[in-house]
Formats: C-alpha cells, sequence, structure tokens
C-alpha cells in the first residue's frame, strides 16, 4: 500500500542525495531517480535542483514536503487500520525515547508487551531532543513517545511517575554520606553540567534551590558525566532513572530543596492512534504501576 513516490522524495529530501536514499531505501539510484522524476511528472513541479553529488529541494519541494510527510504518516495508519480490521495479530508502534527511559523503561516494557502481542512490529526510536521528539509524534514518524512535562505541542499525554533530580557526587566526598547537599555546595563546588534536551530540567534543581552552579565542564553523554564526577573533577546532577545501575562508583544524595521531573508518555491523539499504539499506552501505565508499586 506504500506509495513509493513518496518514499523516494521523501528520502531524498532528507539525505540530500539520491545514492543515500537509495542505500536507504534498498532501491537503486536509478530507481529512485525515476520515482522521484514520476512524482515531479505527476504534479507537475519540480522538486529538487540536482546538483554534482547531491540534491537540494526546490521552493515548491520544501513547501510540499510536509504535505507528503502528513499523507505517509496517514498511509502508515491506514495499513495498521486495515489489518485491524483483517482481525490480523500485526501492526507497527513506533516509541519515541529519550536515553534514561530507552534503558530503563523500554527493555522491560516491550518484554511483556511482545510476549502479549508477538505480531506487533515494536520500534524504538532514541531522541533525547525534546522539540525533535514532539515533531515526530506531530508528523506520526513515531506513534507515541515519552516525554517530560512541559510539552509544548497539543499531545494527548499520560502522565506515568514523578523522577526524583538527585546530586551526583564522588564516592569519597565529605558529603557521601550526608542527608542532603547544602545549597551552599550546590554554588561553589565545581559543576559538571549535562548538554544535552535534559539540560533545562536539571537547571531546575538549582532554580528550586535559589543558586546559580559554578560551572567547570559541559558535555553531552550522561555516562561522561558519571564517569567524570567518579574521577572527583567536580559533581553533577542526574535523574534517578538514568542512576539506576550506574556503571560507575558514585555518592547519589538529594539536594536540599527536593525536586523531581514528571514523565508522560504522549500521542498526537488518542482518538485517532491505531489499536496497537493505544495498546502499549496502556501496557505502558500497567508496567510502571507494577514496577513501582503505585
Amino acid at each position: 500500500m506504500a506509495n513509493q513516490k513518496y518514499e523516494a522524495f521523501l528520502k531524498v529530501a532528507e539525505t540530500g542525495s539520491f545514492k543515500q536514499a537509495a542505500l536507504e531505501l534498498g532501491y537503486t539510484q536509478a530507481g529512485v531517480s525515476y520515482l522521484v522524476s514520476a512524482l515531479e511528472r505527476e504534479l507537475d513541479l519540480p522538486l529538487f535542483v540536482r546538483d554534482y553529488g547531491g540534491a537540494r529541494l526546490t521552493a515548491d519541494g520544501a513547501e510540499l514536503l510536509p504535505w507528503v510527510r502528513s499523507v505517509r504518516a496517514d498511509e502508515r495508519r491506514l495499513e495498521t487500520r486495515v489489518a485491524e480490521l483483517k482481525h490480523l495479530a500485526s501492526g507497527v508502534v513506533r516509541v519515541g525515547a529519550f536515553t534514561s527511559t530507552a534503558i530503563q523503561w523500554f527493555p522491560g516494557m516491550a518484554k511483556s508487551f511482545l510476549a502479549q502481542y508477538p505480531g506487533i512490529d515494536l520500534q524504538l526510536l532514541c531522541l533525547d531532543d525534546q522539540d525533535e521528539l514532539e515533531g515526530a509524534v506531530w508528523r506520526g514518524d513515531a506513534d507515541c513517545g515519552f516525554f517530560v512535562f512541559p510539552i509544548k505541542r497539543d499531545l494527548h499525554a499520560v502522565p506515568l511517575r514523578h523522577d526524583p533530580l538527585l546530586v551526583v557526587l564522588p564516592p569519597d566526598h565529605p558529603l557521601a554520606d550526608a542527608p542532603f547537599v547544602p545549597r551552599e555546595a550546590l554554588a561553589t563546588e565545581p559543576y559538571i553540567r549535562l548538554k544535552s534536551g535534559t539540560s533545562s530540567e536539571m537547571e531546575s534543581l538549582f532554580r528550586n534551590n535559589g543558586v546559580e552552579p559554578s560551572v567547570r565542564f559541559t558535555i553531552d553523554s550522561d555516562y561522561a558525566v558519571m564517569s567524570m564526577v567518579s574521577a572527583g573533577l567536580g559533581f553533577s546532577v542526574l535523574s534517578g532513572l538514568i542512576l539506576r545501575d550506574a556503571p560507575f562508583p558514585l555518592a547519589i544524595v538529594p539536594p536540599e530543596v527536593e525536586t523531581s521531573r514528571e514523565i508522560a508518555l504522549a500521542l498526537r491523539s488518542r482518538k485517532t492512534a491505531s489499536t496497537a499504539t493505544r495498546a502499549f499506552a496502556e501496557h505502558a501505565e500497567r508496567w510502571i504501576a507494577a514496577t513501582y508499586g503505585a
């Protein structure tokens, strides 16, 4: 049922190359060129400027890109619905997730979900930038995703759990066994900042404690941050979720004023979501309740 011309158009737009699009789609370069040319003839519009070694969208192509994405997403939903109407135990659920949910939640959820629905094609899309993840769900590139409130787009969100933000210290730090890390320490000790889609979440801990951190390093990897803290290069702030089964020796202590983030599972619309997507969303709620005893 998939429109190959749309698939070829979207992949060339994404990669900027007919050759790379062919590799990723499993076609020949000539085949991709033929499909795009056929779409251009059908629409009577030039969609790409063919440069040596690449391709870029024309103004008309850029204008039509979100429309083609929308049509392709509708086609995927139609494919899933047709399978449901035929009473097939099949369907596709594409789940977007940021690092900590991809590592700590998705594997357990996927294992129990697929045990119940073995015919479902469950796919994982890892994105740490929440704006990108919201866009993926909004366009239909992902059927649902894990998000941290607030969510900018008008998505249907189901709250799952409050995840504490914790101070991470070297294991031999004088405050390693303290009941909390005082505000003065948060303001004066060298801070190793995680640069990712979660940065603003971590900064909320400092706002709630009324201090500004003294940033020594800024790093874009949770595990690199843990490694540097473990080596005694400073402290950091990470979520309780990513700190489960941490692979480095660390002291994990709450801040003086406790802070948490609220994680939700969101989809564009519960009303228009496929049965398989709704089943995964309901399963995720049950899994969280069972895992945390809620």
